[in-house]
């Protein structure tokens, strides 16, 4: 039978202030927060050296030469300044998953969200002033053959924001040029 382990210590300790016989009355109880053991960092299972080797030298090389894959989320400059942020960049999360999950199956879908590159993936979050702006890109993005979703918020029927599904760099970066980077 195989044994659970897990990643975390917990230690909790009791300290007695009285003579009682029972140990929790009149008593300080203490708790330290999990310490990670094991890990070396959010992304690296136990057991995955961090320091550098000749092999990660080769690798980075290698991403360096390659086209990044990449995913461009675009938001309404217009709701940012008078929607709630959360709910803005909820809508933009809506658009991402969507634009994902509705092509699963593509290849550059697949690379990108690989178990090798799901801790490095690529997004760039620009914006556009308001609605009329981000119809015609998403127009512009149709006519020019680039695969996305435009999130229209229901039942208010609003076009929020939009995501493309992830695409070489080199293939849709020249559609978005003209846009400024979300602040």
């Amino acid at each position: 039978m195989a044994s659970l382990a897990s990643p975390f210590r917990f230690t909790l300790s009791i300290k007695s202030k009285s003579n009682s016989s029972f140990p929790f009355s009149s008593s300080g109880i203490g708790f330290r927060a999990p310490s990670r053991i094991g890990f070396n960092s959010m992304s690296q299972p136990a057991g995955t050296e961090s320091g550098p080797s000749q092999d990660d030298e080769s690798v980075k090389a290698e991403k360096d030469n390659s086209d990044v894959l990449v995913q461009y989320v675009v938001l309404r400059r217009d709701l940012i300044d008078t929607w709630p942020l959360g709910s803005v960049v909820t809508q933009g999360c809506h658009a991402s998953v969507s634009a994902i999950w509705s092509h699963k199956d593509d290849p550059h879908t697949l690379q990108y969200c690989s178990p090798q590159n799901i801790d490095s993936m690529h997004k760039v979050t620009l914006e556009v002033k308001g609605e009329p702006q981000i119809l015609n890109l998403s127009e512009k993005l149709t006519a020019g053959g680039i695969t996305h979703k435009l999130w229209v918020e229901q039942p208010e029927n609003i076009p929020t924001c939009l995501a493309t599904k992830p695409y070489p760099k080199s293939i849709v970066s020249s559609f978005f040029k003209k846009l400024k980077l979300c602040k």
